[in-house]
């Protein structure tokens, strides 16, 4: 099993199927805990062998079983059934406690993934070289790639400006950027990635050049706003954040007037397209129960 095999959690089982659902709010998978032990023991009933595992765990003081969420997923006999699941961070940790031939090559995996962040503490080019690399082998130029760089830094001294006035929390700076996004675009950052049809890819990579310097402009204005006017707290700074996105929305209409047509795309820069619709019920959703139903 060679690392470009074990590049997302997607590809970690690519021989088992995993099911899974999608959160489109958090941006998160939630897996199948069951599936995942069938695919890494040779457990006849993976459903006993995490029963006495998640006990295991508990005895010895870890917080993984408060990270279950149960929902319903299809089973073999094609009714839904709850079941516990785990998102990705939780998945990763539920690999490391399992003591099986199947999980090491994953164990190895995750150290090397440990290892290789560790040295970017110590030399951070080694992560800026990472994502040239990345962006290089998805077909994007080195101008695009730079452009890329100075865009994430100028996100940055937008966000400086946001926490000298108060925001501190990592929701807080999701609501000022969907205040931006919802001004010019119309839409969320999450409906907006829908739109594209991507989900926990980053939705500048599946821009079009014009709707980056769409985004550019409203968070610039934004920041250049908030240093005028210097707003305090959530609500006053969502204020300023509607004001630097109507500048974009501004733009935006202008161009479309002389264009006859609009900006907005809805291509994306992927290679593959998903095609399930195994979405995340909320109504269905609760957390940290101590059975998983999925047998019965």
């Amino acid at each position: 099993m060679g690392n470009n095999k074990l590049e997302t959690i997607s590809n970690l089982f690519e021989d088992s199927e995993i099911r899974s659902a999608w959160d489109s709010e958090k941006e998160e998978y939630y897996f199948s805990v069951v599936d995942v032990i069938g695919a890494l023991t040779d457990s006849n009933i993976p459903r006993n062998y995490w029963s006495d595992l998640k006990r295991k765990l508990k005895q010895e003081g870890s917080q993984l079983h408060e990270n279950i969420v149960q929902l319903k997923m299809k089973a073999v006999d094609g009714k839904m059934r709850e079941t516990d699941t785990l998102d990705t961070k939780g998945i990763l940790r539920l690999i490391e406690s399992i003591p099986s031939p199947k999980a090491e090559p994953f164990k190895l995996w995750l150290a090397k993934m440990g290892n290789d962040r560790i040295d970017e503490v110590f030399d951070p080019e080694i992560a800026i070289n990472r994502a040239v690399d990345y962006y290089r082998s998805r077909g994007y130029d080195d101008k695009w790639i730079k452009a890329r760089m100075t865009g994430v830094v100028d996100r940055r001294k937008l966000t400086d400006v946001w926490k000298e006035n108060g925001i501190t929390k990592n929701f807080e700076y999701a609501v000022l950027t969907n205040e931006i996004y919802q001004a010019w675009s119309g839409m969320k950052a999450s409906e907006y990635k829908d739109f594209k049809g991507i989900r926990k890819e980053s939705l500048r990579d599946n821009m079009t050049d014009i709707e980056v310097a769409l985004t550019d402009l409203g968070e610039i204005a934004t920041r250049e706003l908030a240093k005028k006017h210097r707003p305090y707290g959530l609500e006053q700074n969502k204020e300023i954040a509607k004001r630097g996105g109507k500048i974009a929305k501004n733009t935006r209409d202008n161009l479309e007037e002389e264009l006859g047509e609009s900006v907005i795309s809805n291509k994306n820069a992927l290679s593959y397209k998903y095609i399930d619709s195994n979405k995340l019920d909320k109504k269905k959703l609760t957390k940290g129960k101590e059975h998983d139903n999925n047998m019965k």
